[in-house]
């Protein structure tokens, strides 16, 4: 059983690479706004994974999903070509907020430290 969890961490790291690489370039060819591969998970039976991404503008996030979902089956084409695997799992793309809220985090403990300031 653990042979299988190791085994799905394996591809998991290899789609992240590759996918950070073609998804940099349907964002160019198609025009979409600008994102990054932050994670990939995939599922036991290696049918599906959820590619996690970070958007540069936030407020486009929904923008960008939106055209890689719309190009998921070109992408997981071009990454079939790219990784030696006898099944690539079905793409599923997911916005992954942890950026911003971290950002959100940091700009409420600031502002924390600021009012300690002024005490």
């Amino acid at each position: 059983m653990t042979k299988s969890f190791n085994r799905t961490d394996r591809v998991s790291a290899q789609l992240r690479r590759e996918l950070g690489t073609l998804v940099r370039e349907a964002v160019s060819e198609h025009g979409l706004p600008s994102v990054s591969v932050s994670d990939v998970e995939v599922t036991r039976d290696m049918a599906h994974a959820k590619v996690f991404v970070t958007a540069l503008q936030s407020e486009r996030a929904a923008e960008a999903l939106k055209g890689l979902k719309a190009v998921a089956p070109e992408i997981r084409f071009r990454l079939a070509r790219a990784v030696k695997l006898r099944h690539v799992p079905e793409l599923h793309f997911h916005y992954d907020d942890s950026v911003d809220r971290g950002e959100r985090i940091d700009h409420l403990l600031r502002d924390l430290d600021d009012g300690g300031e002024r005490a």
